[in-house]
């Protein structure tokens, strides 16, 4: 890929938009022009929801939703992995008082 300043071609439900974009995120953008693009494609085959904007809004709260959920899963983690070394250093701690003492 190019890394000349410019716009860069995206291609969503067949229409062709030209975003601005700086060139070290131009990856970026476009994935997630595919992913969104896949979404919508979804949603338009699915045939539940009729009209371009309210399937782009559909496409909208489920990727909303979806980042929730991830953020959601990444705080657990973070949490669950903070208690986990905290519980780790306090064994240490009390290994290391236990290795003190004995020496006296």
């Amino acid at each position: 890929m190019s890394s000349a300043p410019g716009p860069v071609s995206i291609l969503i439900l067949d229409k062709e938009y030209l975003i601005a974009c700086p060139p070290e995120e131009r990856e970026d953008l476009l994935a997630a022009a595919v992913y969104l693009n896949a979404r919508l494609r979804e949603i338009r085959e699915g045939g539940k929801v009729i009209g371009a904007e309210r399937q782009v809004m559909m496409a909208a709260l489920n990727m909303a939703n979806d980042l929730c959920k991830s953020s959601g899963r990444e705080q657990r983690n973070n949490t669950d992995t903070g208690a986990r070394v905290k519980n780790m250093r306090e064994r240490v701690e009390r290994t290391l008082q236990q290795g003190r003492q004995l020496e006296l």
